[in-house]
């Protein structure tokens, strides 16, 4: 079993992490498959792209349009749209349903399955793999005779951080 002390160091937001290099992996590998794939991420994709990475924490259209309208006058709520639609295609972010938002995909090289786990306190979105659980899921699907045209899991409670902080104020 893992201790707060060990899942912490793991953690996006912990001392440890380096969110610029995480943010520019990012766009490395969107630019990336956008080129093996033969579409483009032009450059109003590419500034959505990097707006949703800034952080951790899912982001809103409307937010996203608020922010990009310095850069790009006459962004529209369309002109967002259309860019989060294309990159969700691209399987470059993900949308979180339950906060009608969306974060960045960490694991954007590949189709994979979704735990998006969602702190109510900080508002950040760390996406894990939880192979063990969509394994379990999948077999209770087959069982029931249940076809998944996707998966995807949200998880609101405490991150690893915001416990640590209120694990300090006692």
């Amino acid at each position: 079993m893992t201790t707060l002390a060990e899942a912490s160091l793991n953690h996006p937001h912990s001392s440890e992490h380096d969110h610029k290099k995480c943010v520019s992996e990012a766009l490395d590998t969107a630019e990336h498959l956008c080129v093996v794939r033969g579409v483009q991420l032009t450059p109003i994709r590419h500034q959505v792209l990097e707006l949703i990475w800034d952080s951790h924490k899912a982001v809103k259209a409307y937010e996203l349009l608020d922010r990009i309208k310095p850069l790009q006058n006459a962004a529209k709520p369309a002109t967002i749209y259309r860019a989060l639609d294309f990159l969700m295609e691209q399987g470059l972010i993900h949308r979180v349903e339950s906060l009608n938002a969306f974060v960045g995909c960490s694991s954007s090289g590949h189709q994979h399955e979704q735990l998006l786990l969602i702190c109510k306190h900080c508002n950040e979105v760390e996406e894990r793999p939880a192979t063990e659980v969509m394994q379990a899921l999948s077999q209770e699907f087959d069982q029931a005779g249940f076809i998944v045209h996707s998966k995807a899991i949200e998880v609101h409670g405490i991150c690893i951080k915001c416990a640590a902080l209120y694990d300090d104020q006692d």
